[in-house]
């Protein structure tokens, strides 16, 4: 598909998303945020892709939402446009999606990289909430995974006193799941991905949503979804494959099925 707003590739089983409005840099748009998604759910579908990756460039991952398109916005519009709501489309996504972020992540793009599964960061990496300073709050999950992954203090020094994280912060703080030098970022990422796409498809699937779980369950909750999770896959020519290929010591070769 051809976008405006964003620029797609692949690399071997890694499928690349970089957004692309540098002038704004990368600020979120209806539009942008509209073909992002979009690209996404395509790499989802595709059985040749086994990882996705989501940047920017080496200056901004991207800077917040565009505010001229909500300046004027009355609370009628943001609910009947579902500007937030959009947002909600990375929970259906099921391959794990990396955030490769260089430069700022600001408001909506700290919130989509938080909303991400994993995230490699360059050295210039800057992750904040400045909604406060325009007289608003984060509303795209700022306030709910910051508090879950930061714990209370820091994520309401962030979202009421516009902390900023630098990358060795963020790695700190466990944000982050890796800091890189800004040149070879995204090569960096791109190796981390494939590492995962190189996984059992159905396995890295289940996994993610193991792990989910424990975010949004109690404990008896979600031990009962892992256990959901874990029995199927031994119905997986997979897992037959891969507990074999354990036994012969060699190379499994995964089918996805």
């Amino acid at each position: 598909m051809t976008y405006r707003t964003v620029l797609t590739e692949t690399r071997g089983r890694v499928g690349i998303v970089q957004l692309n409005r540098p002038q704004a840099m990368n600020a979120f748009n209806t539009a942008m945020l509209t073909e992002l998604f979009d690209a996404l759910e395509v790499f989802d579908k595709d059985e040749n892709i086994g990882a996705i990756i989501v940047t920017g460039n080496e200056k901004a991952f991207a800077a917040g939402a565009d505010i001229k398109e909500m300046a004027q916005a009355s609370p009628f519009q943001m609910i009947t446009e579902a500007r937030v709501e959009i947002w909600d489309r990375i929970r259906g996504i099921k391959k794990p999606v990396i955030a490769a972020v260089s430069g700022w992540a600001l408001g909506g793009g700290c919130e989509f990289a938080l909303s991400c599964d994993m995230i490699i960061a360059s050295e210039s990496a800057k992750f904040g909430q400045p909604e406060i300073t325009i007289g608003v709050i984060p509303g795209a999950g700022g306030t709910q995974r910051l508090a879950r992954l930061l714990g209370k203090q820091l994520a309401m020094e962030m979202v009421i006193n516009n902390r900023t994280l630098t990358a060795a912060e963020a790695l700190h703080f466990g944000l982050v799941n890796r800091v890189v030098p800004v040149e070879g970022y995204l090569d960096a990422a791109v190796a981390f991905a494939e590492e995962i796409a190189a996984r059992a498809p159905l396995a890295v699937r289940m996994a993610k949503d193991s792990v989910n779980a424990a975010f949004e369950t109690s404990l008896t909750e979600g031990l009962k979804a892992e256990k959901r999770n874990f029995y199927p896959l031994f119905s997986t020519e997979d897992q037959k494959e891969g507990m074999q290929a354990f036994i012969e010591k060699r190379k499994a070769d995964w089918k996805g099925r």
